[in-house]
């Protein structure tokens, strides 16, 4: 499925983080792309991250999966809401959702998380740290947005459920199947169903804060050997033995400043850290090690490849240079490698082209990312 009647320049001109948008069914065909009985079924498996959230009058209960199929027919006629995480990873019919985004960059994208609402269900009204579009699978449902909120913003006292204390919608809208609602972050908002057989998509954006990015970044430098020591020669006797002079912080300063931005280490951290998989336990590794002439003579009989849909793969240009970086490891790409990165980062799938098949160093990253259960056979 695509968004054929979408232009995604004007949205990031006009209001991509700038504040709620209803965007009616853009889709050139919409179909649902799950039925609820097969969600039901993930919400069950122990490896797939699930909530129930159960609402009795204003009060919100929480409940962990996996949920057994037995607990459905033990729920109300309404207000209630299963919660599925990282779908896409699992059902290749949702991972084909986040093609429509593709004018946003890999790295951002999250996950998929499903949701099923029994009439007058919903999660209650809270707000996000990251950017979401919120696409209306089946059913219907009723989205309220309110103003932006940030830490300060008060919350219900609630052991499992960040819900805000009070809420005054300033907009609201009815959303029916293939309709999304993108709601930046912080943004207030809060869904209910509509009516029974409520299905929604909500693609999640990764927006990692400073200290994230700090904390992340110096554990890696960390890691890496460093024999530098501060050292002051032709040092003035100083003033005062308790004084921390400014000559000496600045030295300091300068070490750690020095450290911190190498670019090219960043870039190398980033990369790591951004195609680690949020979700491991979809594992495709072989029970046998790939044996590189055996992939070169298969892939000249079928050339097809496909992505495990748990991996990440995101890459850094330099020049005629490219890191290729999957789950969490590092590809030195150049030549016909290189372009080999760049179409692996493009799509769930891939044909291998002959010149890749004849590149020892191409067929070096296939054979790879083979063994690590990152790639396929199609």
């Amino acid at each position: 499925m695509i968004l054929a009647r979408f232009d995604f320049v004007a949205f990031l001109r006009d209001h991509w983080q700038g504040g709620p948008l209803v965007i009616r069914d853009p889709w050139d065909t919409w179909a649902n792309p799950l039925d609820p009985d097969d969600l039901a079924g993930l919400a069950g498996d122990e490896d797939v991250e699930s909530r129930l959230i159960v609402r009795s009058g204003d009060a919100y209960a929480l409940e962990h999966g996996p949920v057994p199929a037995g607990r459905f027919a033990a729920l109300p006629d309404r207000d209630w809401t299963l919660l599925v995480q990282a779908v896409d990873h699992a059902v290749p019919a949702v991972a084909a959702l986040l093609d429509a985004f593709a004018f946003l960059p890999n790295w951002r994208i999250d996950d998929v998380m499903v949701s099923y609402a029994a009439d007058g269900g919903g999660v209650g009204p809270h707000f996000d740290a990251y950017d979401v579009f919120l696409i209306q699978g089946l059913g219907q449902r009723r989205w309220r947005v309110g103003p932006r909120c940030d830490a300060t913003t008060p919350l219900r006292p609630h052991a499992d459920l960040r819900l805000l204390e009070g809420f005054a919608a300033t907009d609201e809208w009815l959303l029916g199947p293939g309709d999304i609602l993108y709601v930046p972050p912080g943004f207030a908002h809060d869904g209910v169903a509509t009516g029974s057989d409520c299905m929604t998509y909500s693609v999640g954006f990764r927006a990692p804060s400073a200290a994230d990015l700090i904390g992340g970044f110096a554990d890696a430098l960390l890691e890496e050997p460093d024999d530098a020591r501060f050292a002051d020669p032709g040092r003035a006797p100083t003033a005062h033995p308790g004084a921390i002079a400014a000559a000496d912080l600045d030295r300091l300063h300068a070490m750690v400043t020095a450290a911190a931005g190498d670019r090219a280490a960043f870039a190398r951290w980033f990369g790591t850290h951004a195609s680690t998989r949020k979700y491991p336990d979809l594992d495709w590794t072989p029970a046998a090690p790939t044996d590189a002439a055996a992939l070169r003579a298969r892939l000249a009989r079928r050339p097809g490849l496909a992505r495990n849909p748990a991996s990440r793969f995101v890459f850094v240009e330099d020049g005629a240079s490219v890191t290729l970086f999957v789950d969490g490891a590092a590809f030195e790409c150049t030549g016909e490698a290189a372009t080999l990165a760049k179409a692996l980062c493009a799509g769930p799938r891939l044909r291998v082209t002959p010149a890749w098949r004849r590149s020892d160093s191409a067929l070096a990253v296939l054979v790879a990312l083979v063994d690590t259960g990152s790639i396929v056979l199609d």
